[in-house]
């Protein structure tokens, strides 16, 4: 523990030093469900834009979860002139003296102006439980912890309303006088609070347990020259809970903390209270930079995108929402309906295509079609030279390649060379068959497909089997050679006499 001898005898120092560390990655955590308090019009329909709302923890709500009390009870502690409520908080004209005192912030702070503020000598106070104050007491290793459910007292013995009591400070074995904030506190009453843990801070208030380890509602620690302050349970500033003394004490002790008295010197400084969702601008000691304000801005966007995924968008996003999708529906309508058309023909009245009419014209359609994969005009090369040479042995034949040759070779006129080029087409013929099979048709290029038609004619004319053909090749390849019977039969002119 750092005792730094500003306080009066019977008391010790307040906090033990802590140091900010680099890492600024934050967690999220459960925003509490603001409870706006809409004012009763007294009619059927509630103008939205007349209704009077209020927040809790705000120091201009003096309903009983307002915070007006906590104001009141700073201007009487340090003067009106010397509190500041505001909603955007100007680094700039904050000075080392001054302190801050932050309500259950629902936005991260910007981590350099808090660090470089604690650090010239300025005394934060983070009062939160379940809003995103902890992203600033984590730069420090301050977490949130839950508070125990049996303990040693609490109001009508609810444990949710935990009795804390002040943590007397031990040094070198000696019990010390408690902190300078609750030095004039003997019981606080949460509120729903949570617990706070840090191995080195000093402890201020705490909650006894039975069977369980007590929990620490509130914790001090040096920054630089400057003071943090951390206190789990806002709850328990709000004006309904201020009429318990210990609570009432506490939260006087807080005002005078934050900026009155530093060592034997009075710092008289200015209290800046800040609660809910509150902006920040401008930087400490009057120096900013466009990295600064540039990284300001990805924070507030952050915060932004943070607070609708928590709590949903608000009604003015909603509305330009739909006025753009009412705007496009209507260019959409416009558009169709003075768009010129042409009457479809009829269903029952188009022609059938050639692709579905069947028969010899629709399976050339269907090979021809630019859709169909050229394997499958390897497929029926190959089907058609089996049932060629089946009419022609008088027996079926296994489209195996094996049994082509073979049965090409009954045929007669199968030569080596005829054999050599027939089964190196038949091996493609093959390996398109998986492909299409496996349903993965292979690329199949129009060369192979010629060469794969001219071998297959030319071993159906060596067996006699060709049909006649004068035109060219459809394939692209050269125009048949006649057949013996063609060459055999006499001229059209000879056997017209």
């Amino acid at each position: 523990m750092t005792h730094h001898g500003e306080h009066a005898p019977g008391r010790v120092s307040d906090d033990k030093m802590i140091t900010a560390p680099q890492d600024l990655n934050v967690r999220r955590e459960l925003i509490r469900a603001s409870r706006p308090l809409a004012a009763a019009l007294g009619v059927a329909v509630i103008v939205s834009t007349g209704a009077a709302f209020g927040a809790a923890f705000d120091v201009s709500d003096t309903t009983w979860e307002g915070c007006s009390e906590l104001y009141g009870i700073a201007v009487s502690e340090l003067g009106e002139g010397r509190v500041k409520a505001v909603a955007v908080l100007d680094w700039s004209e904050v000075g080392p003296s001054d302190g801050v005192l932050v309500l259950h912030p629902l936005q991260s702070m910007d981590p350099e102006e808090t660090t470089a503020f604690m650090k010239a000598g300025g005394r934060l106070a983070i009062v939160d439980d379940y809003g995103r104050g902890d992203e600033t007491l984590r730069r420090f290793h301050i977490e949130r912890t839950s508070l125990p459910t049996r303990p040693v007292a609490a109001l009508r013995n609810n444990p949710q309303l935990a009795i804390a009591e002040p943590v007397l400070d031990n040094e070198k074995g000696q019990l010390a006088g408690p902190h300078p904030v609750v030095a004039q506190v003997q019981q606080f009453v949460t509120n729903h609070a949570t617990g706070l843990r840090h191995p080195n801070l000093s402890p201020v208030l705490e909650v006894r347990a039975i069977g369980e380890p007590a929990a620490i509602v509130a914790v001090a620690g040096q920054v630089g020259k400057g003071r943090l302050f951390a206190l789990s349970d806002p709850s328990g500033l709000m004006n309904q809970m201020l009429r318990y003394p210990g609570n009432r004490a506490f939260a006087q002790g807080l005002c005078r903390y934050l900026v009155d008295s530093d060592g034997v010197e009075r710092m008289n400084g200015r209290l800046f209270i800040v609660s809910n969702r509150f902006s920040e601008e401008g930087s400490f000691g009057g120096q900013t930079t466009l990295r600064k304000d540039f990284e300001g801005q990805l924070r507030s966007i952050a915060d932004a995108i943070a607070e609708a995924r928590q709590n949903g968008m608000p009604g003015w996003m909603h509305l330009i929402f739909a006025v753009l999708a009412t705007l496009g529906v209507g260019a959409w309508v416009a558009r169709a309906a003075g768009r010129p058309y042409k009457s479809p023909t009829p269903r029952y009245a188009r022609k059938t295509p050639l692709v579905a009419q069947g028969g010899v014209a629709g399976r050339f359609a269907l090979l021809a079609a630019p859709t169909s994969p050229p394997s499958l005009v390897l497929l029926e090369l190959k089907s058609a030279l089996a049932e060629a040479l089946a009419h022609k042995l008088g027996t079926p034949v296994d489209q195996g390649n094996d049994a082509l040759l073979a049965a090409a070779a009954r045929a007669g006129g199968l030569d080596e060379q005829r054999r050599s080029a027939l089964k190196e087409v038949l091996t493609v013929m093959q390996k398109a068959e998986a492909s299409v099979v496996a349903g993965r048709p292979a690329h199949v290029p129009r060369a192979a497909l010629r060469r794969a038609s001219t071998v297959v004619r030319e071993v159906l004319r060596a067996a006699g089997i060709a049909p006649e053909i004068h035109a060219k090749n459809p394939a692209g390849g050269p125009s048949p050679a006649p057949t013996t019977s063609q060459a055999q039969r006499p001229p059209a002119e000879e056997s017209a006499t």
